[in-house]
């Protein structure tokens, strides 16, 4: 099975930081709201789709929101899409190594199979280790993400109980236009992406791919010293066609192909992950009258992970149908939805499969100071008989630029089959059930935004990995033993000083188990993340800070992660007509940390990138 993963100087930055934002009027208005954590954030007109699953207004959207845009991707010299996400509010990143290796991305302080992810609305899962199999997803393609959090599974079903990503590649617009970018790094790393995007007539079409190596580092030293390193093939593709001004087809498709070495129990091999995943996804939109629309789409999603020479091979597959239908009327918005989904796993000795039909219900309602919305799904699993969720929010604008939310929601996940299945399985496990409920406060100002969201998440049922039970495995069971609450409270905001813009979030948590006592393994309490940039001679300059406090690698409590803090740098310009160069160094003082025990984390990278746009 794959494992997934300094307190004063951390408790001194965030007192730090408390104080700066009291002591300055300008930044006491800096903390803000649905903005991800860069300064280029979308203007609040921007349109929402993750959220209800129809377009929204950002304005109008209750949930805890953030946007990322291609240009804050390419900006950040990020290698994986977890070392992106975990650069924005209420998300955490574990890791056993470097790129490539066992990742597990927590939301809210939730196990990360409580949250669930999309590619371009397909939906991606892995029924051996559950939850999203984030180091097989790859960056280079990535146009724009999605992250809506609190449960959404009265929208989505199973899985969504802490969150959802959604993850959009890059889509055709105005004429044909190629590109082409290469970049080197530190040992060894290098880069290599070239496609190109347009729209001709009807049709529009967008097709890309790219390469990425690294010779990498020794990421369990002492224990097996050897380099770990890892090499990375994706692409996508992307082709719409306007039938007419009512309807239209939309086909996507992604395929990543990872090779990532990795320091497994026994020394002296040299251990690879092979992971393959890939999408396909089609849909016919459809605009009946100015009210009334629909959508049905078919899509699935194949995920294929291997280790070599120790033998482990799992592959997952997910089907996916959905036939959705919105109806507008002024202030009102009713969507109605049929969804079945079927899960299949191989996993010698397994070869199982379920299947999920669903009916989802929904309300939104928005004029003048007040914001609702009601969401209703019921889910008959063919193992696990029915699940009903709901979800209710309201918002109130109750002063110019300025609202309160309160919002509540019921989700649930089913076992994995390979929890139920395996030899560490039990065929009787019960779903994971969660309760949530958070309230929240908002600002907006232009460019500056403040939002403060304060919630508690209840779940029973919770499936823990155990002492030797009923199973045939001798290590232990899966069992639902387990009861625990995520609570915390989240600021995030952004503002403009001058030539300066400001970003920053904070997150106070404190994820529980109720039964022990005891703080959940790997996740921090405290979270701080700044950022900082301003244009100076044609260069765009900036800056990141990242301090986490302490975590606990185990669930008794006795293997102690000390906390850290991170300092990336970055700078970019346009050197020529059409051509850009991108440059940065991340963890600029090689600070020594860890997010799983035993496997060092990133030290210090440097990364220099040209990209050459036939616009």
């Amino acid at each position: 099975m794959k494992s997934r993963s300094t307190a004063p100087r951390a408790r001194a930055c965030v007192a730090l930081s408390f104080a700066a934002f009291a002591a300055s009027p300008v930044l006491a208005q800096a903390v803000g709201q649905q903005v991800a954590l860069a300064p280029a954030a979308a203007p609040l007109s921007e349109v929402v789709v993750t959220a209800t699953r129809v377009a929204q207004p950002l304005t109008d959207v209750l949930a805890d929101v953030t946007l990322i845009y291609r240009e804050q991707i390419e900006r950040s010299g990020a290698v994986t899409i977890t070392d992106l996400l975990a650069r924005q509010p209420g998300l955490e990143l574990s890791r056993n190594g470097g790129p490539g290796t066992s990742t597990s991305m927590y939301m809210r302080g939730a196990e990360q199979r409580f949250t669930a992810v999309y590619i371009d609305g397909v939906r991606v899962d892995s029924q051996s280790t559950g939850g999203a199999p984030w180091e097989a997803i790859s960056l280079g393609q990535v146009e724009r993400v999605e992250i809506v959090r609190g449960p959404a599974a009265a929208v989505y079903g199973s899985d969504a109980v802490a969150g959802v990503v959604q993850i959009f590649t890059r889509k055709g617009e105005g004429s044909f236009t190629p590109y082409v970018g290469i970049g080197a790094g530190n040992r060894r790393t290098g880069k290599l992406e070239a496609g190109f995007s347009g729209q001709s007539g009807a049709v529009d079409y967008a097709l890309g791919a790219a390469r990425d190596v690294s010779r990498g580092y020794d990421s369990r030293p002492g224990t097996n010293p050897d380099i770990d390193g890892y090499r990375q093939s994706s692409a996508s593709g992307r082709l719409g066609w306007q039938l007419s001004e009512a309807h239209r087809i939309d086909l996507t498709g992604t395929y990543t192909d990872m090779d990532a070495q990795y320091d497994g129990f026994a020394p002296g091999l040299d251990d690879h992950g092979l992971n393959r995943l890939s999408t396909l996804g089609a849909t016919w939109s459809a605009q009946w009258s100015k009210a009334y629309s629909t959508r049905l789409s078919v899509s699935e999603s194949d995920q294929r992970y291997e280790t070599i020479p120790s033998p482990y091979l799992s592959r997952t597959k997910l089907r996916n149908y959905l036939f959705s239908n919105e109806w507008r009327e002024g202030a009102h918005t009713l969507t109605g939805a049929l969804e079945r989904r079927g899960d299949h796993l191989d996993n010698d000795p397994i070869a199982r499969s379920r299947h999920q039909d669903a009916l989802a219900l929904g309300y939104g309602y928005a004029a003048g100071a007040h914001t609702l919305q009601l969401n209703l799904r019921h889910d008959r699993d063919s193992e696990f008989g029915g699940q009903t969720t709901g979800g209710a929010a309201y918002g109130y604008g109750f002063a110019p630029g300025w609202r309160a939310t309160v919002a509540a929601g019921t989700a649930f996940r089913v076992p994995t089959l390979y929890q139920r299945f395996s030899e560490y399985g039990q065929p009787a496990l019960k779903p994971e059930k969660g309760r949530n409920v958070e309230v929240g406060l908002r600002w907006a100002d232009g460019a500056s935004h403040f939002g403060i969201t304060a919630y508690r998440n209840r779940v029973t049922n919770l499936i823990n990995f155990g002492a030797p039970g009923p199973c045939a495995g001798a290590f232990g069971c899966y069992e639902n033993a387990g009861n625990a609450r995520m609570q915390g409270v989240t600021f995030s905001g952004a503002h403009r000083v001058g030539s300066v813009n400001l970003s920053a979030s904070l997150d106070l948590q404190r994820p529980r188990n109720l039964d022990t006592g005891k703080l959940l393994a790997r996740r921090a309490q405290r979270l701080l993340k700044l950022a900082a940039d301003t244009r100076v001679a044609g260069w765009t300059l900036g800056a990141e800070w990242q301090a986490v406090s302490h975590r606990w690698d185990n669930a008794a409590n006795t293997t102690r992660l000390s906390g850290y803090g991170l300092v990336n740098l970055y700078a970019s310009t346009t050197i020529a007509r059409q051509w850009d160069v991108l440059a940065r160094i991340d963890n600029l003082g090689d600070k020594g940390y860890a997010l799983a025990n035993g496997y060092p984390a990133l030290p210090r990278t440097f990364f220099v990138g040209l990209r050459w746009t036939g616009r």
